[in-house]
């Protein structure tokens, strides 16, 4: 199996850390590779566009022809998984910041997003959250968007102070915080076996 992180910006290394732990827990042979150019995520099995600056990494995926390959792969029924920025950048709508910065977005996930929506980096916290299919997770919020309205076809897996933070629709996975700063591999093992 092929994992094809996005490495522009963002906590690109703790993906790559944490999903390899996360196939050898499960015993599965696979590598992990950072991508910033075209060409690696069309031959990969499953992408993660890690958390972030969503403008950043907007701007860079589309000026490098990175984001034509994750809505190719996307829609051939591969795995993507987008954690705070990144949940914002395979949203479908955006908010007024969004529109403000002109962030482009790849409209993989039939969701409406707000940025920053519980506040600046000092504002960051943990919460335990109770998601579906994996259980009681403690999770790392910093600037975290929020799902403000979800699609018919979108799953909520997880709430938190009556917010939405953890979706999925098919095999498209958003998640407000960072599961990449925890040492718990169940999310990127539950990302894995979407595979």
């Amino acid at each position: 199996m092929r994992v094809a992180v996005v490495g522009v910006q963002g906590d690109v290394e703790e993906h790559v850390s944490i999903t390899e732990k996360s196939l050898k827990s499960l015993g599965i042979d696979g590598e992990v590779l950072t991508v910033r150019k075209p060409g690696i995520v069309s031959k990969s099995d499953a992408v993660i566009i890690p958390g972030g600056e969503s403008t950043t990494i907007s701007k860079l995926i589309w000026k490098d022809g990175v984001a034509k390959e994750i809505i190719e792969i996307a829609e051939s029924g591969c795995p993507v998984m987008g954690t705070c920025a990144g949940l914002i950048v395979i949203s479908k709508y955006g908010d007024d910041q969004v529109r403000k910065t002109g962030t482009k977005l790849l409209e993989l996930l039939d969701v409406r997003i707000k940025r920053n929506a519980f506040g600046r980096q000092r504002e960051s916290f943990e919460a335990t959250l109770n998601i579906e299919g994996i259980g009681e997770y403690d999770a790392i919020f910093i600037r975290a968007p929020v799902i403000e309205e979800a699609g018919n076809g979108v799953k909520v897996l997880a709430e938190f102070d009556g917010k939405i933070v953890a979706v999925r629709e098919k095999n498209i996975l958003g998640l407000s915080f960072h599961p990449e700063l925890t040492g718990d591999v169940r999310i990127h093992q539950y990302f894995l076996t979407m595979v």
